[in-house]
């Protein structure tokens, strides 16, 4: 008999979610909150006595995303915080690792992120011009980790990440937090956000 493969996963929130066809009605912002807590950015090779996590760094991108689009609606700052969303159950991957994957694990991000975005009201596929630019906030927030916590030279970084301008980050830090503070912090900006659209 040939064997039935599951492709769901049971969410803490009692949802059942369908890795494959995702569905907004069974994502829950306390689950993806509580799973990118618990995701660790760079495969966990970062100082500090508690791993770097995809919460930590989402949050960092909404502020980054803050500072590049200062003008830009809220619900493109909501779509920054989302940016990694589908990391909460597919995980973290660095990118050598994506590339290798190929493109079934961009087809299964890009399902989940379109079924989170709808949940909370943003289109499921954001504008050219917005995807840029939370790219842009991305790849500042992975220089900063790369340089502070994750071993990289700052030669290395520039060369990977690109040297950001010293006032997108000044005054900004690398939080390595508790993971429940992590996702306390993350489901709070989250309700902050959707307050304010």
């Amino acid at each position: 008999m040939p064997r039935i493969r599951r492709a769901w996963q049971r969410m803490l929130s009692g949802r059942r979610l369908d890795l494959l066809d995702p569905t907004p009605v069974d994502i829950e912002i306390e689950d993806i909150a509580h799973g990118l807590a618990f995701v660790a950015r760079w495969n966990g090779q970062t100082r500090g006595d508690y791993a770097y996590s995809v919460a930590e760094h989402s949050l960092l991108v909404e502020t980054l995303f803050g500072r590049l689009a200062p003008d830009a609606p809220v619900k493109w700052r909501l779509a920054a915080l989302l940016h990694d969303a589908p990391e909460y159950v597919i995980g973290d991957l660095i990118s050598p690792v994506k590339d290798a994957v190929g493109p079934g694990y961009s087809d299964l991000d890009d399902r989940l992120s379109a079924a989170i975005h709808m949940r909370f009201g943003l289109p499921a596929i954001l504008p050219a011009t917005v995807k840029r630019q939370i790219k842009r906030a991305d790849r500042v927030s992975a220089w900063m980790e790369a340089t502070r916590i994750a071993g990289f030279t700052q030669a290395e970084a520039d060369k990977l990440f690109g040297k950001p301008k010293a006032e997108m980050i000044q005054g900004l830090d690398i939080q390595l937090r508790a993971p429940k503070l992590a996702r306390d912090a993350y489901t709070q900006r989250h309700e902050e956000l959707l307050a304010q659209l």
